[in-house]
């Protein structure tokens, strides 16, 4: 199959490695300023291995079976103008955080086209074309309607080292990351450490746990089956020297994903009259931060 892959990033390269590894043909789609420096392989450190793998490059998107979105929220609306009118694609596969850039793709794509799908486990691009997953995983959670569709492609990557699983709950499968993300994001961003050092300070622990279960209340609400208990019990066996993206962004200087990661939750908690004081703490600390450092 051939896979374009619409944002370098780390995810993208890691997505776009793991593919061309796997023997499918890669079209990594990168910014026009961007296209003459950038290398025509990709490097790749991983957990599962170290991989140099050829890749095609563009400037816009080319037609494909696959397009990846792996762009982070707040550059989607400036890759999506990289993606020709006439370009076509047989499925569209999201994997950014938050919840409402699905709607956004539907509109732009079609609902049949567009395959909701996450993905768990750090990966960053350390230079242009070199990618670090330090993870001891990667995890994709894809709605079932892709199962058709993406089967073949992920059980090739299941024999690199990636798990998958197919959702029946579109509420589920976004809701499920973002209860574990979010309070990752916003505890790690707010506080400035890995979350280890978060865990092992009293304080940030208790709002961290009380910004979980608000979470997973808003995302019952919302329609998600999650456990408050169990996504706390899964944080605690992360590497303790995990850090977030967000807290990435932001110690770089970089616009962080507040509104995609901690918007949902807040936006659902007014629609349900749920109370979220913690995250509501939380976020706003991350904001300050994140001002102070620009």
């Amino acid at each position: 199959m051939h896979h374009a892959i619409l944002g370098p990033g780390g995810i993208g390269g890691l997505i776009g490695a793991s593919l061309a590894h796997s023997g499918e043909r890669v079209t990594m789609v990168v910014r026009p300023e961007s296209l003459a420096n950038y290398p025509g392989h990709l490097h790749l450190e991983s957990t599962f291995g170290t991989y140099d793998e050829a890749v095609e490059h563009a400037s816009t998107a080319p037609s494909a079976d696959l397009l990846w979105v792996t762009v982070k929220a707040p550059q989607l609306e400036q890759a999506l103008r990289s993606i020709p009118q006439g370009s076509a694609f047989s499925g569209v596969v999201p994997l950014l955080n938050g919840i409402d850039h699905v709607a956004r793709l539907r509109a732009r794509f079609g609902e049949p086209v567009v395959i909701p799908a996450t993905i768990a486990g750090e990966s960053e691009r350390i230079a242009p074309g070199r990618i670090s997953h330090p993870s001891p995983f990667a995890i994709l959670s894809v709605s079932s309607s892709g199962r058709t569709l993406l089967e073949g492609t992920l059980e090739k990557l299941k024999k690199i080292g990636f798990t998958y699983r197919f959702v029946d709950s579109e509420a589920t499968l976004l809701w499920g990351k973002l209860v574990f993300l979010a309070p990752i994001a916003l505890s790690t961003t707010a506080a400035a450490v890995p979350i280890g050092e978060v865990l092992a300070n009293a304080a940030w622990r208790r709002q961290f746990e009380a910004c979980v279960y608000e979470v997973c209340a808003v995302a019952a609400a919302e329609g998600a089956m999650v456990d408050a208990e169990k996504t706390i019990a899964g944080i605690l066996k992360l590497p303790g020297s995990t850090r977030s993206s967000m807290q990435k962004d932001v110690e770089r200087g970089n616009p962080p994903e507040l509104d995609a990661i901690a918007g949902p939750v807040l936006r659902g908690a007014a629609r349900h009259h749920i109370l979220v004081p913690s995250t509501q703490a939380l976020a706003a600390q991350v904001e300050h931060r994140s001002r102070k450092i620009a």
